[in-house]
């Protein structure tokens, strides 16, 4: 699927911004299938280029000198595969990285009693007690915006019983590993019609293949929010631990006062792609 991916973040502030730096993964992770055809950051600075220690791209902008607002743009196409999801086998780190829980992903004893409810179905096929989980994590956390920020740990989200998709992937990826199955949590963008969704999070689960060889298998993405395998619609820009780890934009500042933030992400099928066919995906 050919996608056009346009994404804009505007920090605003209240009081003169003396410094600041922001670490910005804007830009898509190389997975199989995908092709970056075009990609550009248009950033109010020069910014330095590097991996993090995930492997994901990032750019690190530093700024001097009083400003009001701070202006982030990123736009390109890309290439995504068509059919259903299959697992990725890449694994430049090691897959035991993932069991480690993490600040946002620490599991409580009711975390801990719902992951236990699919130790079975998971221990005799785990894809299917993955989906299992996903179905009823849906249930248990009606996806509702507004009631959690980005600071919300995954036991406290499930606690309330509410949350959005940074919420369902931190407590998919909480519940995975409890059942001893490395997990992610990733950042990235969905083709979508609405737009409170082109910028979205999931979780990656590294699943045996189906005749349990260790060495087979790979991540597969699980979308709680949407009830569905992440497929031709989804690209990823980061993997982490959990949101801190893979948030598009995160940063530390000196001055400015109070913080404020609009984001504009627009994913939208570029020339090649019919309306049916990204319906038919979405039914998938």
């Amino acid at each position: 699927m050919h996608l056009l991916i346009s994404h804009e973040t505007v920090y605003h502030y209240d009081a003169p911004l003396a410094r600041s730096t922001q670490y910005l993964r804007l830009t898509p992770r190389p997975t199989p299938g995908l092709r970056v055809l075009s990609w550009a950051l248009t950033l109010p600075a020069p910014a330095s280029a590097c991996l993090d220690a995930y492997g994901n791209h990032m750019h690190v902008l530093t700024l001097d000198g009083p400003r009001r607002e701070i202006h982030l743009f990123a736009r390109g196409e890309v290439d995504t595969p068509d059919g259903p999801p299959q697992p990725d086998r890449e694994d430049a780190l090691p897959p035991e990285l993932f069991l480690r829980d993490s600040a946002l992903t620490r599991a409580d004893a009711a975390l801990q009693a719902f992951a236990l409810r699919f130790a079975e179905p998971c221990r005799q096929d785990a894809r299917q007690g993955l989906a299992l989980m996903m179905e009823a994590l849906g249930v248990q956390m009606p996806y509702t915006p507004g009631l959690t920020d980005a600071a919300t740990p995954a036991a406290e989200a499930f606690a309330s019983g509410l949350g959005v998709c940074q919420d369902h992937a931190q407590v998919f990826v909480t519940c995975a590993r409890l059942l001893g199955l490395p997990a992610r949590y990733v950042s990235g963008y969905l083709a979508a019609d609405a737009e409170h969704v082109a910028s979205h999070a999931w979780a990656e689960v590294r699943v045996p293949d189906a005749d349990h060889d260790p060495q087979g298998g790979g991540w597969l993405g699980y979308d709680v929010s949407n009830q569905c395998l992440a497929d031709g619609r989804y690209v990823r820009l980061a993997i982490g631990a959990d949101y801190l780890d893979a948030c598009p934009v995160r940063g530390v500042r000196q001055g400015g006062g109070v913080e404020g933030m609009r984001a504009k992400v627009e994913v939208k099928p570029g020339p090649g792609v019919t309306p049916e066919q990204l319906q038919q995906l979405q039914q998938q």
